[in-house]
């Protein structure tokens, strides 16, 4: 039987309005479940991000055969790399869709499971724990972002690495495009930015095979000095923090990036 992902999506979209009241699906879920996130979003630029991680391993030093947890790892294209480099790679994402997608990949060495990044993890202690491409800053509350730190400790060895790749709060705000459009495989997506309070909101307007759909994103703009005071809370010091994917560093009047590596000081927790 062949499944139509776009049908499936537009009827779980109009259903959206009447299963929210029972479930309150928070943006992030339902949003990222659909093949239209997937569309929207399918021209990164994957040489820049294997070059990235080739820098960053480097960096680090990681051997051979080290355990790595790539937390959010939507469709797997991180995973899968740091698994060709040597590494032994478990992808965690909470899209069920994006995961089953991901098992066509699975190996000795390369799992993944649907996990929420708020939720402790399940796992033998890791080397490194990559957080990569803005996969924080959705939840409501400062418990919750916290949350996350206190799920990468745990799972970290002493003197393990923690990677989080954000944004730069105030690159964002000093550069937002209040509009735009974008067509990917003949759908034109309209994209409407915004500041609202401490997070940057982005409209999601398009219309397929006769529907109009909506949905948005919702990233919470969250300071340096922020990240850093979750980070040293859980018992992670800031090794370096560089403000692209080149390892350049990082200044915030100008950087498009926030990119921190944090090592675990089992000291402080």
């Amino acid at each position: 039987m062949i499944i139509d992902l776009k049908n499936l999506s537009s009827i779980f979209y109009l259903s959206h309005v009447n299963f929210h009241y029972f479930c309150k699906m928070q943006w992030f879920e339902e949003w990222f479940d659909t093949p239209y996130y997937h569309i929207l979003y399918r021209n990164h630029d994957y040489k820049e991000a294997e070059d990235f991680l080739n820098l960053l391993t480097d960096y680090v030093k990681l051997e051979k055969n080290s355990k790595i947890i790539d937390l959010a790892c939507g469709k797997g294209r991180h995973s899968i790399y740091l698994n060709k480099l040597g590494y032994d790679v478990l992808g965690l994402d909470l899209s069920e869709q994006s995961i089953g997608f991901d098992k066509q990949f699975e190996t000795e060495t390369l799992k993944f499971q649907v996990h929420d990044m708020r939720n402790p993890i399940e796992s033998e202690p890791v080397d490194a724990v990559f957080n990569l491409f803005t996969s924080f800053g959705y939840f409501e509350t400062e418990e919750e972002d916290k949350s996350v730190f206190r799920s990468v400790s745990d799972v970290l060895k002493d003197k393990a690495y923690f990677v989080l790749d954000f944004l730069n709060a105030e690159y964002v705000k000093s550069m937002i495009t209040p509009t735009a459009s974008v067509e990917r495989e003949n759908i034109v997506f309209i994209i409407k930015k915004q500041i609202e309070g401490e997070y940057i909101i982005k409209e999601i307007d398009f219309e397929d095979e006769g529907k109009k759909f909506h949905f948005f994103e919702r990233v919470k703009l969250t300071r340096p000095e922020k990240i850093l005071q979750y980070a040293e809370e859980f018992g992670f010091e800031l090794v370096k923090r560089w403000g692209d994917y080149q390892l350049n560093d990082f200044d915030e009047g100008s950087s498009q990036r926030c990119i921190n590596l944090f090592r675990k000081n089992k000291e402080k927790i």
